[in-house]
């Protein structure tokens, strides 16, 4: 095996009274891909920081292989005194480097270079952190949240990127299908401690969800171990003296392993307040148009969106989703065309900048609106620090400044805003930023059982993949068409990709190399999967019951003789509804089979 790049062994560090990193340990061989993945807070992004050399660890040791040249792409790039986006990129050029290799990765990101970097919005500051770290092509790539505001056109060409590089690569990312894609080794940070596994992302759940299994066994073991030895400290010491202090001195060291036990830290309780039902109709849009300065951002579209729909909206950053989706809401008026919106609307809207929370507002005040200690969800009353427990917030950040709270936790904040306001229509503008995996389950089984109307817009792939009913893309000068399925579906149905103007090739490649095969990704049932295995058994039952009334009519010996043609006309029907029956029981045979595969998924 070849010797580590970089290796980090027994890291720990302390913030406050609570240890951070215990006992953490990364190790990078030439050519790896290892993701690094846990909870919000866990750590990830401190050793990250640790391994780039900007955050002193209070024990353990950090090796860079000598003259092996070192990247770390931050989840906030800080632009310093950089007067241009080419200056800023230019600094990260090695010794070695040429100025061409700054031109040549921006042009492939879309950027001139002579961009003001206080100016840029969110998806351009990413992508100008990405050409500073990329232009080199160091030995090792550490990227924390590298597809944080990127549009899909340019996840998929930095997908394409990476895979040609030589460089280690270490990645943290909250974007299932782009670990899945460009892992081979996972890193587990939980409870301050690191377990690796030489497989990648894609296996990784499964491989978690039976070491917490297995976890809670020797933790179930220990306390009946505990419970045996207390059972025998009270009637069992009569035996000699010498052999009753060491088998009490054991149970105390079991007292002290359970006391000291870190449990896994709790998923998130995400429930939405639903309004009561809108009308079947939620939205009804014909030809409607928007143009901005001379530019078409949506021509002539018209669609339908019906009660309970799941509706994703998917492009090029500055295309128009969030216009499209004003329009479509009510929020914007169309230049051409109509909007009608259905009866007994109730309509609650997250918003992607999180830049729009009061910096010095405090979590409790953000939640109740501010003076107050309640917040109301479904029609009661809760304290807000119950409220705030569900989205795992702990209590002593009741009075936290939301500048003080990481990105992740301003998302699970806007998420708790939105979800307490009744309603039956859902808005959600990039509702996965920031969160971590287990938050983004939660999230997923919250909006699929959830009984309103969604509408979607994302950039997380495989999100959408699970969730949404139809998925809505730019084609090109204002024109936007709806495919049914998800976003694995619209590619299929449009033959390509979505485009952009760039990213185009970066640079040449450095050598023809074999395509790898995208690691098997597991599934789970989607919306449409699950929503038919809970109503085919009622379908089924109802065509049962056409079937025996429809056959008790032709059981009747003298129909045919008094009416022919009633007996031809109750033969047909029986005849499509035994069809629509065999097709339904197969249906839900088939999913039913699919569902047992997926280990109930």
């Amino acid at each position: 095996m070849p010797a580590p790049l970089l290796q980090l062994k027994d890291i720990a560090l302390t913030f406050g009274g609570t240890p951070l990193l215990t006992a953490a340990e990364l190790s990078v061989a030439p050519g790896e891909r290892v993701c690094l993945v846990g909870r919000n807070g866990s750590g990830k992004s401190t050793l990250m920081k640790i391994a780039a050399r900007g955050v002193e660890p209070d024990g353990g040791s950090v090796f860079v292989q000598p003259g092996a040249s070192l990247r770390y792409l931050a989840q906030e790039p800080d632009f310093g005194d950089a007067e241009t986006v080419m200056a800023y990129v230019e600094a990260g050029l090695g010794p070695n480097d040429g100025t061409h290799q700054a031109q040549q990765m921006l042009d492939a990101l879309g950027l001139s270079g002579s961009e003001d970097p206080s100016r840029l919005s969110g998806g351009e500051a990413r992508r100008a952190a990405l050409a500073r770290v990329l232009a080199p092509d160091p030995d090792i790539l550490l990227l924390d949240e590298p597809t944080n505001h990127l549009d899909l056109p340019t996840i998929e060409w930095l997908e394409r990127e990476l895979e040609g590089l030589r460089s280690a690569i270490v990645m943290i990312s909250h974007d299932r299908r782009f670990l899945s894609n460009m892992s081979r080794s996972t890193v587990w940070l939980d409870r301050g401690k690191t377990k690796r596994v030489e497989r990648g992302f894609a296996d990784f759940e499964d491989w978690r969800d039976e070491v917490l299994a297995e976890e809670e066994r020797d933790q179930h073991k220990l306390d009946r171990k505990i419970v045996a030895e207390e059972h025998w400290l009270r009637y069992g010491v009569t035996a000699r003296r010498k052999r009753n202090v060491k088998r009490l001195a054991g149970l105390q060291t079991l007292r002290e392993t359970r006391r000291t036990y870190r449990g896994s830290q709790g998923s998130a309780t995400i429930a939405a307040s639903e309004a009561a039902p809108s009308g079947a109709q939620v939205i009804e849009a014909k030809g409607i148009g928007k143009s901005y300065e001379g530019r078409t951002i949506v021509e002539n579209f018209s669609t339908r969106v019906l009660r309970s729909d799941r509706i994703g909206v998917v492009g090029p950053n500055g295309m128009g989703k969030t216009t499209l989706v004003k329009m479509l809401t009510g929020a914007l008026e169309p230049d051409a065309g109509t909007v009608k919106l259905g009866a007994n609307l109730a309509m609650a809207t997250l918003e992607q900048h999180r830049d729009s929370l009061n910096p010095n507002t405090t979590v409790a005040d953000a939640l109740t609106g501010g003076g107050r200690d309640t917040v109301e969800v479904n029609g009661e009353r809760r304290h807000v620090i119950g409220y705030m427990k569900d989205f795992l917030f702990a209590p002593e950040q009741a009075r936290t400044p939301l500048e003080k709270l990481s990105g992740g936790e301003r998302g699970r904040l806007m998420l708790a805003q939105t979800l307490a306001k009744p309603s039956n229509l859902l808005v959600l503008d990039e509702p996965t930023n920031d969160l971590d995996l287990e938050t983004l389950d939660v999230l997923e089984s919250m909006i699929a059982d959830y009984a309103g109307t969604v509408l979607l817009i994302s950039h997380d792939r495989d999100f959408l993949d699970r969730l949404v009913t139809s998925v809505i893309v730019p084609d090109g000068n204002g024109h936007w068409v709806e495919y049914a399925g998800g976003y694995t579906d619209m590619l299929a149905q449009r033959g390509e990709d979505l485009v952009r103007e760039a990213p185009k090739a970066a640079k040449e490649p450095k050598a023809v190399k074999e395509a790898k095969p995208a690691p098997e990704k597991k599934r789970k049932l989607s919306f449409n999967e699950k929503h038919a295995l809970e109503t085919l058994p009622k379908m089924i039952a109802d065509l049962e019951s056409q079937g025996r009334k429809l056959q008790q009519q032709l059981d009747d010996p003298n129909f045919f003789a008094r009416d022919r043609a009633g007996f031809e006309k109750v033969s047909s029907d029986l005849g499509a509804v035994q069809t629509k029956l065999t097709e339904a029981e197969e249906r839900w045979l088939e999913l039913e089979i699919l569902r047992e595969e997926l280990g109930g998924a």
